[in-house]
């Protein structure tokens, strides 16, 4: 099974994969298993990024990036998200209102 060993739960809903962290240079990594790359759509050069979400359950997505709009500099949406962030609070409060 090339280092997976594929668990599927009682109920027979989850499916769950097993993998060793291994050293990747000075970090460490984990390859995916074929199945979960197929099912995320990801090749190597792919991003994926982890959303720990509310339950303290980490999901793995793939990185969607979107063409910008003609016109629209990168470097002005940069900054755009940057004051989006230091004025998140004002937002949330103006939204609740």
């Amino acid at each position: 099974m090339n280092g997976v060993v594929k668990l599927t739960d009682d109920k027979g809903k989850a499916t769950r994969y097993t993998r060793k962290i291994g050293r990747m240079g000075n970090s460490l990594g984990v390859s995916l298993p074929k199945s979960l790359a197929k099912m995320l759509n990801v090749s190597q050069g792919d991003e994926i990024e982890f959303v720990e979400n509310d339950r303290g359950e980490v999901v793995l997505k793939k990185v969607r990036h979107g063409k910008l709009p003609d016109g629209v500099r990168p470097e002005v949406l940069e900054a755009f998200f940057d004051v989006f962030e230091e004025d998140e609070g004002i937002l949330e409060d103006l939204r609740d209102r």
